[in-house]
């Protein structure tokens, strides 16, 4: 087990408000009451804090990966950055062929599902990473929100379990609830001084603003990282604390509490008012107010949106241009992955190359290798590129956690 800050300290802004409950004391007396079965933590584990000074166990190995449907249509290099991570740490995981979507395009968005049919989605897939012997890491913030709802849902509704339970025994599945609902963010913050040591490129003139994830922290916020050497515990940790341990000059702006303009129902209906809100009130402000070579976020929709918003903009001349990232791709580049080989930038449309010449990147010969790795596949001497072509790059150093 790994020790990490430590829960001496609750961080909460109003001292007079109550602490809510902590819901994960009653997922365990519903296994005792044999309604479900609890998988737990595996070793080695972090110990994290969190926003209300209680400890989080975030698993470092064997862990099973909840992709996001986001990331692998439109960020293909934010998922292949966290394998890659893993990979060099040499932490095992596993990559599933049988996870479903979250769905909570439609929870959140469109209001036409129910209950049951939500919180069975997760159970599902909770029961497929127990089965499959791993534990979950969620890749998307919103998935990592909407299964942190549905865990309370499901605790203080004994009907709706019931109905879960009924859908699961059609499927053949076992119910069952993580011990903790962990965010792939929450692991990176916790291997973040690995990564660290493990750096190749300078990151200390790197200015970076960083965009926390509305569902990360805002939904069920006592659950969320807070680290009492990051902004005093006042605000979460995630990605400040990963930017910060490798070198990089993290600057605040104004308006780092409000939506990246995602939103969910708006960028389906009312997407010119997603375009603005994330240009007026996130990218342009930082821009002024701090000047950032790039912006670090920790969700899906928050660097889809921030990032694909700016190029509309251009079109009317307004201040933008600053490239934007998941924290895991920065840090991989930190590492020295490949910038398309792995972290795929060529998919984003911001320019990123002013950074990656800031880091010490070739980006020119990076960008030759990658058409040549195209050229061997159009050749028919490839069908597609695989982990092998890239592990050489950097060699697997591996990960052994303190006791």
């Amino acid at each position: 087990m790994v020790q990490g800050v430590g829960n001496s300290r609750v961080f909460r802004q109003d001292p007079d408000l109550p602490v809510p409950e902590d819901v994960r004391e009653r997922v365990l007396e519903l296994e005792a009451e044999g309604e479900w079965v609890v998988q737990r933590v595996p070793e080695p584990y972090a110990e994290v804090p969190t926003k209300y000074g209680r400890t989080k166990k975030v698993p470092l190995a064997h862990t099973w990966h909840h992709k996001s449907c986001g990331q692998c249509g439109h960020i293909p290099g934010y998922s292949t950055a966290i394998f890659w991570l893993h990979r060099k740490l040499g932490l095992e995981y596993d990559d599933p062929r049988d996870q479903t979507s979250c769905t909570g395009w439609n929870y959140y968005a469109s209001a036409t599902s129910n209950a049951a049919a939500q919180a069975a989605v997760a159970a599902r897939n909770f029961a497929a990473a127990y089965e499959s012997g791993y534990f979950p890491l969620i890749h998307c913030g919103t998935s990592y929100g909407h299964y942190k709802e549905v865990r309370e849902e499901l605790v203080k509704h004994g009907e709706l379990r019931r109905q879960v339970r009924d859908i699961l025994g059609k499927l053949g599945r076992p119910f069952v609830m993580p011990e903790e609902i962990v965010h792939y963010s929450e692991w990176v913050y916790a291997v973040r001084h690995e990564i660290a040591a493990r750096r190749v490129h300078d990151c200390s003139e790197v200015v970076v603003t960083v965009h926390p994830a509305c569902h990360y922290y805002k939904l069920v916020q006592g659950d969320a990282i807070y680290d009492p050497d990051i902004y005093g515990g006042q605000r979460t940790a995630v990605v400040t604390a990963v930017a910060q341990a490798l070198g990089a000059q993290v600057r605040d702006y104004s308006t780092w509490f409000d939506c990246c303009g995602f939103g969910f129902r708006h960028i389906l209906v009312q997407r010119d008012f997603t375009r603005s809100f994330a240009v007026g009130r996130k990218i342009e402000v930082m821009v002024e107010e701090a000047k950032p070579d790039v912006v670090l976020t920790h969700d899906t929709g928050c660097v889809t949106t921030l990032d694909k918003s700016q190029f509309a903009a251009q079109v009317h001349n307004r201040k933008v241009g600053v490239p934007v990232m998941s924290e895991a791709q920065f840090a991989a580049l930190a590492m020295g992955a490949h910038p398309y080989r792995v972290c795929q930038l060529h998919w984003h449309a911001a320019d990123y190359r002013p950074l990656l010449e800031k880091m010490g990147i070739d980006w020119r010969e990076k960008w030759r290798e990658f058409e040549d790795d195209l050229e061997r596949i159009r050749r028919g001497e490839k069908e597609y590129l695989t982990w092998e072509d890239v592990d050489a790059e950097v060699p697997v150093r591996h990960f052994v956690p303190a006791s």
